[in-house]
């Protein structure tokens, strides 16, 4: 008789290798995703405005919507009782009328940043629903004591005159 066979070992089975495809495709599609959301929900809260030679210009094709006009006020008439408030916006090429009701911030002023959201109404007077007040963004520290007292002063004069 022969010798007896000793047992050869098996081989390790080869691990089947998995296929990267769904994983990159899947990480793709949540980064488009992601994207979308980021960049689709900032372009629906990005308003731009107008000035309003710009929207002379583009009259044709603004008439009849809601438009925000931004420019530097000009000639103020308010009634606190009322709260009815006209004034012109202008940047100095154009000018037009603009009506708002409703109470108005303090930094309202004549030659003061505005942006006022509306429509223009059959008498070509622009009728406002929102109005924002546009602020430097500089501010200046009083540099002594007296100057201090000079702008407590100027603020009170101007709340005195009604703005």
């Amino acid at each position: 008789m022969s010798a007896p066979l000793s047992p050869v070992p098996l081989r390790r089975a080869r691990r089947r290798r998995k296929n990267p495809l769904p994983y990159v495709l899947g990480g793709v599609i949540l980064a488009l995703l992601l994207a979308y959301i980021i960049f689709g929900n900032l372009a629906q809260s990005i308003e731009y405005f107008v000035t309003p030679t710009e929207y002379k210009a583009q009259e044709a094709t603004l008439q009849g919507r809601t438009v925000r006009i931004g420019g530097l006020v000009k000639e103020v008439s308010y009634d606190r009782q009322t709260l009815k408030l006209s004034f012109k916006v202008t940047d100095g090429g154009a000018t037009f009328p603009v009506t708002y009701q409703g109470a108005v911030s303090d930094l309202f002023k004549v030659d003061q940043g505005v942006v006022v959201r509306g429509s223009f109404d059959a008498r070509n007077v622009f009728t406002a629903n929102e109005l924002i007040v546009k602020h430097s963004e500089e501010y200046r520290v009083p540099q002594s004591q007296g100057e201090l007292k000079n702008m407590l002063k100027n603020a009170k004069d101007a709340n005195a005159e009604g703005r």
